[in-house]
């Protein structure tokens, strides 16, 4: 019997999962885009495996990620979020996901959110190894420059990519990775 192959392998079964049944699938939806944003930005400086086992916190203490009521959030809500252990409890962190759900909103006028950030899919070969994979690309930094206009916050190129890779705006599981296919085939659809 083979042994399967994945991009990264972890001993926390969790984090498997979410390599083989979440990275990478095409989130099309304002508000998934939405929340992966936050949390990519939450993890700046982090492990992803921190906001992963932390994610259902998130979603609760952020009204699940609808951008409606977190663009409504004030001081009180900050001070909230800023005691709350269950999550990662960083002022300039948390402003950024109530000013990141006010520039959602904004998008609604002109490009909304999830039409913006899939406007820069990627297709291509794919990464053959970790040496191969980018912290950031043209893309990206583009894509950075146009959220930040848009009143975005902790959306540097690099989180931006992140993103892009969750979300399968890209597909970077490796060209050996086992589920590599069936990422293509959903971005497909």
């Amino acid at each position: 019997m083979s042994e399967v192959v994945r991009c990264w392998t972890s001993a926390d079964p969790a984090y498997n999962v979410y390599h083989d049944e979440e990275w990478g699938r095409p989130v099309r939806d304002e508000a998934g885009i939405y929340e992966r944003l936050c949390l990519e930005g939450f993890q700046s400086g982090l492990s992803w495996l921190t906001i992963l086992r932390k994610r259902e916190n998130f979603r609760r203490a952020f009204g699940g990620f609808e951008p409606e009521r977190v663009s409504r959030f004030g001081e009180r809500d900050v001070e909230r979020l800023l005691g709350d252990a269950g999550i990662v409890r960083h002022r300039g962190k948390i402003e950024a996901a109530i000013a990141n759900a006010q520039g959602t909103l904004a998008l609604r006028d002109s490009t909304p959110l999830h039409d913006l950030v899939w406007s820069y899919r990627s297709d291509g070969p794919g990464p053959t190894s970790w040496d191969t994979w980018h912290s950031e690309t043209p893309e990206s930094r583009e894509l950075s420059k146009r959220l930040r206009a848009a009143g975005f916050r902790f959306v540097g190129p690099t989180t931006v990519y992140s993103t892009m890779q969750a979300c399968g705006i890209v597909n970077d599981h490796l060209v050996s990775c086992h589920v590599r296919e069936a990422v293509e085939r959903d971005r497909a659809t």
